[in-house]
């Protein structure tokens, strides 16, 4: 119980919590996304709802749990309101997201993300963007709920984020408050739609956080089984014979050290 060992159990016990928490922590982020993927995984491929069911009121900003829901809406492209959200990979390729107002009957739009496309020359200089369609299309795919803003001035037609309050103040239109990454969309029959290229499927992976929690865990007893063995080792070495050493200091006592008897030893006998 000398203060030396009750320093190294109350490290011990430090290192304990810190294990806990930490696993905890690492625990929660596995749920996390064990949540997001059970939500994608249950959105992604099911049958689409129209765009009313899921959003009955277009001022409010779609629930977390309702985020990939697949949807229809049908309505007329505001094309002299595209805009490029700047800095988005696709496949692990930096490019632009092409995003466009869906003007709909009831005066709302949409926030349309219709695909990606390559980076041009300068950030100034895109790749060429695809005609975006006329006359009335219905488009489905996922909702998603708006990005944060990144607070970086934009030159006017590029984002910086999928920021909603950002692409009203560009586009001056009443945006809902989700927006939605185009699957498909029908036109007027034999129009030709050109469309950029389609997004990267959502991540479902879980990612190796349970495991470091379950390390994080049994880690917990790991300082208190080294004091132990600390102690244990001390103790019995304070049980071992003892010899005074040459200036009086204890040493222990070693056996006498029996020399050997080599070849050329016993020739010169």
């Amino acid at each position: 119980m000398s203060r030396r060992w009750l320093n190294m159990l109350a490290i011990a016990a430090i290192f304990a919590v810190a294990c806990v928490f930490l696993g905890r922590w690492q625990w929660g982020r596995h749920e996390d996304k064990t949540t997001n993927a059970d939500r994608i995984n249950s959105h992604y491929s099911a049958s689409p709802v129209p765009l009313s069911s899921a959003m009955p009121r277009p001022d409010v900003d779609l629930a977390q749990g309702q985020d990939w829901t697949m949807v229809t809406a049908t309505g007329r492209y505001a094309s002299e309101h595209v805009m490029l959200v700047r800095n988005r990979p696709n496949y692990g390729v930096f490019g632009y997201e092409v995003v466009v107002p869906l003007e709909l009957s009831d005066g709302t739009s949409l926030l349309v993300d219709r695909g990606w496309i390559p980076n041009g020359r300068t950030a100034a200089e895109p790749s060429t963007t695809p005609a975006t369609p006329t006359g009335v299309i219905t488009v489905t795919g996922w909702l998603r709920q708006g990005e944060p803003s990144l607070g970086r001035k934009m030159s006017n037609g590029q984002l910086a984020s999928i920021n909603l309050a950002e692409a009203r103040a560009q586009s001056g239109t009443a945006l809902y408050g989700a927006y939605l990454i185009r699957r498909s969309e029908t036109g007027p029959p034999g129009q030709r739609i050109e469309h950029p290229q389609p997004l990267a499927p959502p991540v479902t992976d879980l990612g190796p956080h349970l495991a470091y929690a379950l390390q994080w865990w049994l880690a917990v007893p790991v300082g208190f089984v080294l004091v132990f063995v600390w102690v244990r080792r001390e103790y019995l070495e304070r049980d071992e014979p003892w010899a005074p050493g040459s200036e009086g200091a204890a040493v222990p006592a070693r056996p006498a050290k029996v020399k050997k008897t080599r070849i050329w030893d016993e020739e010169d006998e």
